[in-house]
């Protein structure tokens, strides 16, 4: 009986985090469907193409975009970088990109039937290692993303060094066949992104009340794009298939100008926090005089959380949608680690969550006094940044979307109602 209960609890709670993964990443289950979808279309639609039509028009017109959109994103991303070194990262990408595009180009004017010729034969040591070169330079955004100040020259030498190694051991042995391990490296490093993830959110969640323009969420839609890069690049070394690039060289304009766009209006964290002096690790300046989780007198943590709780309910800064950690300052003067710290002891919980607890709450006291009021208009009063994001939220934390409480509510009150009358 017990072996039973310890299952279907373990069901449950499956089933629980099935859920709250589709909320929090309904919309890049989506996309990545999406890419699939438009993918797959368009390798349909590729065997219709006539090779010579492909080589001799399709191709250089394909390159001729990717040159215009690389130099352009990466003038747009350097004239306006902010200081941002995700920005420059990701300009500098698009500057290697454009450029071996471009001596691509050149070469069709040179040698059009040597050079274009998509369909002719396996990709050979050179361009695999041409490939690799691209995908690791499009990795260095990501990197610096989760990794502000980690990538530098010696370390991104490091990186690539292994795939020049193997490109040598390639052309010296030409019996053994590396292209496999040459072709798949680009998914070695981007295992070592998906590990960062986890702990850039928690740090997002220790600092931020709102995570707009900030979370793993585009840097997930990011990955993405480069995963189905990297599988059609390995496709286009493993086939003959007449058009092989076709599919490869529109989603490759179409990924810069969606990648360009979005990290020009994507937020910074690190640069937020480092805007209020405060830093990112522990540092020696005076914290808190809450006591730690060892020691037996709870009462200064009793007077900081009393302190906390009135100047939440009084002031209610967590209806701005920018209320920031660093903001709680204003009552308890301290660094960022320790006022982290405070409220992880004190609630259990990260400040992104303890904050949208008030504001579902402050939610819920409005639906209930005027329940006629719009959700939207709920949303932006309680900072929420979008009604979406007041949805997936609601639902996360009541298990319920605000409608469906609503409605709940109403019919707890109509009984209540008719009995007084």
């Amino acid at each position: 009986m017990h072996r039973f209960l310890c299952a279907g609890m373990a069901k449950m709670r499956f089933f629980t985090q099935m859920r709250e993964f589709w909320l929090d990443y309904r919309s890049e289950v989506l996309f990545f469907w999406g890419c699939l979808a438009m993918v797959s279309l368009s390798t349909w639609a590729g065997q219709f193409i006539p090779r010579e039509f492909y080589d001799n028009v399709l191709t250089p017109i394909f390159n001729t975009c990717t040159v215009i959109t690389s130099f352009g994103g990466a003038w747009m991303l350097f004239r306006r970088s902010q200081g941002l070194r995700t920005r420059k990262f990701f300009a500098w990408a698009l500057i290697t990109w454009g450029i071996c595009d471009l001596i691509y180009l050149v070469g069709w004017v040179v040698a059009p039937h040597r050079v274009m010729d998509m369909a002719a034969h396996e990709l050979t040591t050179y361009e695999l290692l041409l490939g690799n070169l691209l995908g690791w330079v499009l990795l260095l955004y990501p990197t610096e993303a989760l990794r502000p100040g980690w990538m530098n020259w010696i370390r991104g030498t490091a990186q690539f060094m292994p795939v020049i190694l193997l490109a040598a051991l390639d052309y010296m042995l030409p019996e053994v066949n590396l292209w496999p391990m040459i072709a798949f490296y680009p998914y070695l490093l981007m295992l070592f992104l998906f590990n960062h993830m986890h702990a850039y959110r928690e740090w997002c969640e220790e600092n931020f009340s709102t995570l707009d323009d900030i979370d793993v969420r585009w840097l997930i839609r990011y990955c993405i794009m480069l995963l189905f890069v990297g599988v059609n690049y390995i496709w286009m070394c493993s086939t003959h298939y007449p058009t092989r690039g076709f599919t490869q060289q529109w989603f490759i304009v179409a990924m810069i100008i969606y990648s360009t766009e979005q990290i020009l209006f994507r937020k910074d964290p690190w640069t937020e926090v480092q805007k209020n002096a405060l830093p990112l690790t522990n540092d020696p300046s005076p914290i808190i005089n809450a006591p730690s989780p060892i020691t037996n007198d709870p009462s200064p943590r009793a007077d900081y959380i009393r302190l906390f709780e009135q100047w939440m309910r009084t002031d209610k800064p967590y209806l701005n949608p920018e209320f920031q950690l660093t903001d709680l300052r204003h009552v308890m003067p301290s660094n960022r680690t320790a006022l982290s710290h405070f409220i992880n002891i004190a609630y259990g919980c990260s400040f992104y969550q303890l904050v949208n607890r008030y504001r579902i709450e402050e939610a819920q006291h409005l639906m209930t006094a005027r329940p006629d009021t719009k959700m939207s208009d709920i949303a932006t009063s309680c900072g929420f940044s979008s009604p979406a994001v007041f949805s997936r939220t609601f639902a996360r934390e009541t298990g319920m979307t605000p409608r469906e409480w609503s409605a709940k509510q109403s019919l707890e009150v109509s009984p209540q109602t008719k009995t007084e009358e």
